[in-house]
């Protein structure tokens, strides 16, 4: 990401602090990937995915927390597999994916209204049904405003497109189910460099996408179906 600490603005390794106190949920397994080299002359850029514990592991946590959506078909395939087959699977059940990149510009930038640009993508799989309601991109982007608002993140210059994307298979691969993906692209501009909050709301809306509870009042979870 940089070369010498020293170079780096203080503004951005505060940022940088505030991500590490950021309180994720356990489902959420987020690692360090490379950042983006030109879209600012600072950046650190995190990678996500959703996984649901096997059937084997973790059954006390899962009690505790119902499912739905998703995560619950994920689980109900684990434990029809059984115990034993489950303890040999270490990563559980991917359901979502995303990534989340924090841009730093010293010098501000007037496209941003700021200093500090926010990125980030998510991905899920959707049912045929779901996938193709009229609503979903506006669902998609509702579920963003609202975990900003629920963890109390300020922000500005908001922006995003939500794609809907079908895949068919053909030839030897004919028998595998048709499926719809939701991808939400969005970027918008923290009020400050304290992104700790824009990171804890990025990673449960990452979870909503996946059927993991709680989710806002009257908001419902995508439906989604695994690929074969």
């Amino acid at each position: 990401m940089v070369n010498a600490l020293a170079q780096v603005p203080a503004n951005f390794l505060y940022a940088l602090g505030t991500l590490r106190k950021a309180r994720c949920r356990s489902e959420l397994r987020l690692d360090e990937i490379p950042a983006p080299a030109r879209l600012a002359p600072f950046a650190v850029a995190l990678g996500a995915e959703v996984m649901v514990p096997s059937a084997g592991k973790g059954g006390g946590d899962r009690d505790r927390t119902p499912v739905h959506g998703p995560a619950a078909m994920a689980l109900a395939r684990s434990a029809a597999a059984g115990a034993t087959a489950a303890d040999t699977d270490d990563d559980g059940e991917e359901l979502a994916t995303g990534r989340f990149i924090l841009l730093h510009d010293p010098d501000g930038s007037a496209v941003w209204d700021g200093e500090f640009r926010i990125v980030t993508y998510i991905r899920a799989q959707l049912d045929a049904e779901m996938g193709n309601d009229e609503m979903l991109g506006s669902v998609a982007w509702t579920w963003l405003v609202e975990a900003l608002e629920t963890h109390n993140a300020p922000y500005r210059a908001a922006g995003g497109t939500a794609t809907r994307v079908l895949s068919e298979s053909f030839g030897t691969l004919a028998d595998r189910p048709a499926s719809i993906d939701i991808e939400l692209r969005a970027s918008w501009t923290p009020a400050g460099a304290d992104v700790q909050a824009h990171l804890e709301a990025w990673s449960d809306m990452v979870c909503t996408f996946a059927g993991l509870p709680p989710l806002p009042d009257g908001v419902s979870a995508l439906p989604r179906r695994r690929r074969s």
